[in-house]
């Protein structure tokens, strides 16, 4: 799932029963990716460009052996990153971002942006392929708490390759950690000092965006995939709230009292959510036929959303990655939540 970027640790589930119901020849976000991404943040036309990462300069230079806490409870010392292999498309796009772009040799279907197009795909997120990996003989492998199988992430470090486990970001506080836990890793700590600073800036100043006064819009997440006929409603633990909730919105769905990350898609759900927007990814949007095959999906078309036709979607590629382009994010969310309705 969520992905065409990274998969968040609560969208898991719904990704392996995306995957499950699919089949082989389903689409869910782990597989939906295929290197083009989207052209813009915003499905409606008024979202920022989410098809380029900016690095923060044109080639770092690693000061290295830097020896770094996991996230599994190791300590990983890294003692070389000329080839780096990021195993989700959010690592990928933070260590393009942190100018080692000409460094990395491979790629997750999820990394969707622009530079990392032409890489080679080693794994799908969940279905990480250790020969490709190490066929490719990197110096330093990044992972998230969510890549597997464990099998395939014990046979990289059996060869011997470094490899760092990142924590999981589900929020907008996570995202300068995030930036310096990767920079340590890689040995270019300056410049994930700038990378955060840039960054946070630049989410102040989209939030800035909002318009004072008036009601907050009630946004509901919804995730879809109609190819695996998978319907969810984000809760406090989709990863989703905090974006909302900083683009001056209020999370219809943890507000209406879910607390987890998603519940299927129901009348009542949905009634007592009562959004006046929905959200969702763009390939999501996409596989249920667009914005009129998601109003009449059961339950949505009963919503004040639906009625108004309130949609706003997001690049799969970077809604929920909390990284270098979250202001992106931020700002099409500003624009589209507090906007007029999708246009016809």
């Amino acid at each position: 799932m969520p992905r065409t970027t990274r998969i968040p640790r609560a969208l898991a589930a719904a990704a392996a029963l995306a995957i499950a119901l699919a089949g082989c020849g389903g689409t869910s976000d782990a597989d939906s990716g295929d290197g083009s991404g989207g052209s813009s943040a915003g499905g409606t036309g008024n979202g920022a460009p989410a098809g380029r990462v900016e690095p923060i300069t044109a080639e770092a230079d690693p000061e290295l052996p830097a020896t770094v806490p996991s996230a599994d409870g190791r300590e990983v010392t890294v003692t070389d990153a000329d080839r780096i292999v990021p195993l989700s498309g959010s690592i990928s796009e933070l260590v393009f971002s942190l100018g080692l772009g000409d460094r990395v040799v491979a790629r997750d279907v999820t990394a969707t942006f622009d530079q990392a197009s032409g890489l080679p795909v080693v794994t799908r997120a969940h279905d990480v392929s250790a020969e490709s990996v190490l066929s490719l003989e990197p110096d330093v492998v990044l992972a998230e708490e969510t890549t597997g199988p464990a099998e395939a992430v014990d046979q990289i470090r059996a060869a011997g390759v470094p490899l760092v486990v990142l924590d999981p970001a589900q929020d907008l506080d996570d995202v300068g950690s995030r930036i310096d836990a990767v920079a340590a890793a890689l040995g270019v700590a300056d410049e994930g000092a700038e990378l955060r600073e840039r960054t946070a800036e630049r989410i102040e100043s989209a939030r800035r965006d909002i318009p004072a006064g008036g009601a907050k819009p009630r946004v509901a997440f919804l995730y879809v995939r109609g190819s695996a006929s998978v319907y969810m409603l984000g809760g406090a633990r989709s990863g989703a709230a905090s974006l909302i909730e900083a683009a001056g919105g209020v999370d219809a769905g943890k507000e209406s009292g879910l607390d987890k990350d998603f519940t299927p898609i129901t009348s009542e759900a949905l009634a007592k959510a009562a959004p006046d927007v929905l959200l969702v990814m763009t390939k999501g949007l996409e596989s249920v036929g667009g914005a009129d095959g998601l109003v009449q999906l059961p339950g949505v078309a009963q919503t004040p959303a639906a009625m108004d036709r309130r949609i706003a979607s997001v690049d799969d590629g970077v809604l929920l990655n909390y990284g270098p382009r979250t202001d992106a994010v931020l700002r099409s969310l500003v624009a589209q939540i507090h906007g007029p309705g999708t246009p016809e």
